[in-house]
């Protein structure tokens, strides 16, 4: 048999196949069990010592010439068909990204964590408490009695249901409570600083109301706690929450009933792209005063309530909308878009999820 021959034979039909499948089909037809290679191989075997040592060779040199043939054209033919993926898959890179849908996170959801940062470094601690409260803890304990305005059906949504003491059940129209139940866990035996974020709910709504809406109040219970106490803590607040050393406090006076004396606060603005822009003295040309917030020295009545001594503790407290500040902060002119949902508002004023405040450093700390 003339093995060279069959060699080239076979490696012309290898390099001619055009397929993976083709290719598997000659390597059974040369090198499988029934192969045309493998019977050359069995008839080692029966043949005489002197025609094993001449024919025995090129037998083998005819397998391995068959199976680097079968090697390179199924690495040929493997590379082919990557190639052909590759091309067909490919991403043209100067296409724009696809749109990947993302959430935000809310602005109020973004100044609770700046004042809870802000006030953090001025040693508070932030107080939670029911959003479902009882007329005690709402209104009485807070020097609001039977006939107090704030009571009326009007400002206050109420349930039908009764407390076990026969109070009402209402949803809070502020966080004050929460200054209540903080005093009594205590027991009026120690200081206290705490600040009380959260929603609240009362019966109003147009561009600067809605039925529910957010507020943050701070409460400073100690001995020796008076005004100056609250004025620098208020300011030392704002400037670091607006970012700007230019804020300028006016304090006149008020009432509330939890508070006494009570101040309402104004803070300087100005005028700029038809928002107001909080900052300066609202007595200079081109600035005015704008109300903030409402604070003032706890009242007698309710450090009583609370289990403080009112002959030895005193105290201030003030009460901000966390919805008014973000609207002054960044630039928004109706409350009522907060509570709408929609998509485009919150991807024009929402925040990233990993756009953490970093408001602290530097703060101070409460005489």
């Amino acid at each position: 048999m003339d093995y060279e021959a069959e060699r080239v034979s076979a490696e012309a039909a290898i390099a001619g196949a055009d397929s993976l499948d083709a290719l598997e089909a000659l390597r059974v037809g040369y090198l499988g069990k029934a192969g045309s290679i493998s019977a050359l191989l069995k008839t080692l075997g029966g043949m005489s010592p002197d025609q094993r040592a001449a024919d025995g060779p090129r037998i083998h040199a005819l397998r391995e010439g068959v199976s680097t043939a079968l090697a390179s054209r199924k690495a040929a033919l493997e590379q082919a068909a990557l190639d052909a993926r590759l091309a067909a898959e490919r991403i043209d890179l100067t296409l724009p990204a696809p749109q990947v849908p993302r959430g935000s996170v809310h602005p109020v959801s973004q100044v609770m964590d700046e004042l809870a940062e802000i006030f953090a470094d001025l040693g508070f601690a932030v107080a939670t408490g029911p959003e479902i409260e009882d007329g005690w803890h709402n209104f009485t304990a807070l020097n609001m009695p039977e006939s107090h305005p704030a009571r009326a059906m009007h400002d206050t949504f109420y349930f039908s249901d009764k407390t076990a003491e026969g109070e009402d059940v209402l949803l809070r129209t502020h966080t004050s409570p929460v200054q209540i139940r903080a005093m009594r866990a205590t027991g009026g035996t120690q200081p206290l600083r705490i600040i009380a974020p959260g929603r609240v709910y009362r019966s109003d709504s147009d561009a600067t109301h809605t039925p529910m809406f957010h507020q943050v109040e701070g409460l400073v219970i100690g001995e020796g706690i008076h005004l100056g106490h609250l004025k620098w803590t208020l300011e030392t607040f704002l400037k670091a929450f607006f970012e700007r050393d230019d804020i300028v406090l006016r304090l006149r006076p008020s009432y509330f009933p939890f508070t006494e004396p009570s101040v309402e606060v104004d803070v300087g603005y100005a005028n700029s792209g038809g928002r107001r822009v909080v900052g300066g003295n609202g007595d200079d040309p081109g600035h005015g005063w704008m109300e903030l917030l409402g604070s003032g020295m706890v009242n007698r009545h309710v450090l009583a309530a609370g289990g403080y001594d009112p002959d030895q503790w005193q105290g201030f407290a003030f009460g901000v909308g966390v919805d008014r500040l973000a609207m002054l902060k960044y630039g928004m002119n109706d409350l009522r878009a907060f509570f709408d949902g929609d998509v485009r508002w919150l991807g024009h004023y929402g925040f990233a999820a990993l756009d953490v405040p970093t408001l602290s450093g530097g703060v101070g700390t409460v005489a």
